[in-house]
């Protein structure tokens, strides 16, 4: 497990996206996630789209399920998902800018319904849900072994769990850890960046059988380019972003830097994109 070498105070990860709020959704959109190219002539909204296609699939998400979003960012993948499967999605984010844009859709008879809510401390009834999801929102929990039980906990008996995250490598080298992975934790607001086994393991130790491990990095990776070139055009061409960004007083304005760090991280093998299916059978 990749730590940064202080630990982080409580509230970074909201105080994180609530301040970055606006550049957020200009950059990457409603969809804060990565975007799957399969083709590579994708457009952005296609690539986004298709990964929460793909995260469906995992999740064995059928119609009229219920699911739960687990880190549900601007609630994009929770209209997808109850848009396409008719399917009654339950939404939590710690984000107070984030929720009020979800809520701010009028979601139709309440579906999505969304809630302010620490994972952790989610007081979601036991095994209510069909399916659940989490899509680059385990990074920012310090517990997983808790966020793992968590979903097990709310997850009937068969029930599928699909998980999207950023990945250390195995082996990473001293200079990637040092100069990529160990800022990317600090500055990007990560307690700590897990590898493969080290999800594999709190899995299985909360109970999950881990079916499938896919590795979609060459898919994904694409999305910081794409980030990048729009952050700097916001810079050049928004006086309020630029100003933001200059401002020393802006506590997340390194995470300009941190974006290319991650595009770097992604090209040498040090940090890696994978999606893990888990199936609760008990």
């Amino acid at each position: 497990m990749i730590k940064p070498h202080r630990p982080l105070a409580v509230g970074v990860v909201a105080d994180h996206y609530q301040e970055l709020d606006r550049l957020y959704r200009e950059i990457w959109g409603e969809h804060v996630h990565h975007g799957l190219w399969r083709t590579g002539r994708e457009t952005p909204l296609e690539a986004v789209e298709q990964l929460i296609e793909f995260i469906a699939e995992q999740a064995g998400i059928q119609v009229g399920d219920r699911v739960c979003d687990i880190g549900s960012g601007y609630g994009a993948s929770a209209r997808y998902i109850a848009r396409k499967f008719q399917a009654k999605v339950t939404a939590l984010t710690i984000v107070p800018a984030q929720h009020a844009y979800a809520q701010a859709t009028h979601p139709v008879d309440d579906n999505p319904r969304y809630f302010l809510r620490d994972w952790l401390t989610n007081d979601l009834p036991t095994a209510a849900f069909d399916a659940a999801y989490a899509i680059e929102s385990t990074e920012h929990m310090e517990d997983k072994a808790g966020a793992f039980a968590e979903a097990f906990r709310v997850l009937r008996p068969g029930g599928r769990l699909a998980i999207c995250a950023w990945i250390a490598a195995e082996a990473s080298r001293p200079w990637e850890r040092r100069h990529l992975l160990e800022p990317i934790c600090r500055e990007g607001r990560l307690p700590g960046m897990g590898t493969e086994s080290d999800y594999s393991e709190l899995l299985e130790r909360a109970g999950f059988e881990v079916e499938t491990v896919t590795d979609l990095t060459r898919e994904v990776r694409g999305t910081w380019g794409i980030c990048l070139r729009r952050a700097m055009g916001r810079f050049f061409a928004d006086p309020a972003a630029r100003g933001f960004l200059l401002n020393e007083a802006s506590r997340n304005r390194v995470f300009l830097i941190t974006m290319g760090r991650i595009w770097v991280a992604y090209r040498t093998g040090a940090m890696r994109y994978l999606v893990f299916r888990a199936r609760r059978n008990h």
